[in-house]
């Protein structure tokens, strides 16, 4: 018989892996634009989101606490449906990672969660006042706000330099970048990471560890910190390529517009407690960037794509999360669990092996950033 403390050892040890992949899945939101720009060689540029992330991660808690008791009755959590919750989010990350489409980690954390929660104890049991007030409603506005903003920024900055010789300017605008992609890094750290902080403070409550509406333990926020900044220096580079280039031809004075937008929406939902999508405001700011430049080719077939993603993310991930609690409740007791993190495992290894492909080695995607011939835009693009 597996004591309640292994099954907690699996969940949280599940929880921190997909921090981990939250940090590959995410490397793009902050860093794309600066790489693509020339701002930040790409290694140096990923190493330094790690470190911020990890900084991050230590400076709010208001996030975690939406996870961990605003969502969902946490009198109603188990331990299996905590682990179901994150087998759901996880396959969702390494599916949408491995085919390089930006979905959002965090929405794939609140659906796996929020559909493990309703296998197991109906819907009576999502607190759905606060997942449309603290999930919903931000995912809808947070993209066309950060996108209004990095469009104003853009024209703004053109309009203010254009007297400015373009080498300067260009120039001047990537040391600026510097900065914005710094903050970017610095912002996502307090949000995302927080997640998964609340996840497993979830399932320590849900153990008994904790009593219902506990904080974080400090050894919480540290190993979610560590896994995320990790996670991050590790595994960034297909996500980054197609955030950097796949949606608009990205000048400095447009990065440091797009990045200043990103991390300012962040920053002021990380502050309200929002469970944001780094991802969706990153997309956003950049799409924003280009409807601010005159003349810039914006990809809005790509774009639809991404968005199409976003929608499906909620309840693809909650449908997995619901039919890996079915699986492991079927099975029963802590041999459930065990058997869900041993195909969670086996899942992640060959996806791992599947990527392993010349194309998406930092080398390659380096030279195809540096590179001097940009594709020809397909029809349905459209120039601003």
């Amino acid at each position: 018989m597996i004591g309640n403390d292994v099954v907690l050892a699996l969940v949280v040890a599940t929880a921190l892996g997909f921090d981990f992949t939250n940090g590959f899945h995410d490397t793009g939101n902050a860093m794309a634009t600066s790489i693509v720009t020339g701002a930040l060689p790409p290694r140096v540029a990923v190493a330094v989101s790690a470190v911020l992330n990890l900084v991050g991660a230590f400076l709010s808690t208001a996030v975690a606490a939406t996870i961990a008791g605003g969502l969902v009755e946490s009198h109603d959590v188990t331990l299996t449906v905590v682990m179901a919750g994150l087998t759901g989010s996880i396959l969702w990350n390494l599916t949408t990672w491995f085919l390089g489409i930006p979905s959002s980690s965090s929405h794939a954390l609140i659906g796996g969660v929020v559909g493990a929660t309703m296998a197991a104890a109906g819907t009576s049991a999502v607190k759905w006042q606060g997942l449309v007030a603290k999930v919903i409603v931000p995912a809808a506005l947070s993209p066309v706000i950060a996108g209004a903003v990095a469009a104003l920024g853009t024209h703004l900055v053109y309009r203010l330099t254009r007297d400015v010789s373009e080498g300067p300017r260009r120039r001047g605008f990537r040391t600026g970048q510097i900065g914005s992609a710094c903050m970017v890094s610095l912002a996502h750290g307090t949000n995302d990471a927080q997640k998964t902080m609340g996840v497993i403070t979830l399932a320590l409550i849900a153990n008994g560890t904790l009593h219902a509406g506990a904080k974080s333990p400090s050894w919480v926020i540290t190993s979610c910190a560590m896994a995320i900044a990790l996670g991050t220096y590790l595994g960034g580079w297909r996500v980054i390529r197609a955030l950097g280039k796949g949606l608009v031809e990205i000048e400095a004075p447009q990065g440091m517009a797009s990045e200043s937008a990103s991390a300012a929406v962040i920053l002021a939902s990380t502050d309200f407690g929002y469970s944001l999508s780094t991802t969706h405001v990153a997309t956003g700011s950049i799409l924003g960037s280009g409807v601010g430049k005159k003349g810039a080719v914006v990809r809005w077939r790509i774009a639809r794509r991404m968005v199409a993603a976003w929608l499906i993310t909620l309840p693809a991930a909650a449908g997995v999360g619901a039919l890996a609690y079915w699986v492991a409740n079927g099975i029963g007791g802590s041999a459930g669990v065990v058997v869900i993190f041993i195909v969670l495992v086996l899942a992640s290894v060959a996806f791992y092996a599947a990527s392993r492909h010349p194309a998406v080695t930092p080398e390659n995607v380096n030279a195809a950033w540096t590179g001097s011939v940009v594709p020809r835009p397909p029809t349905d693009e459209v120039s601003r």
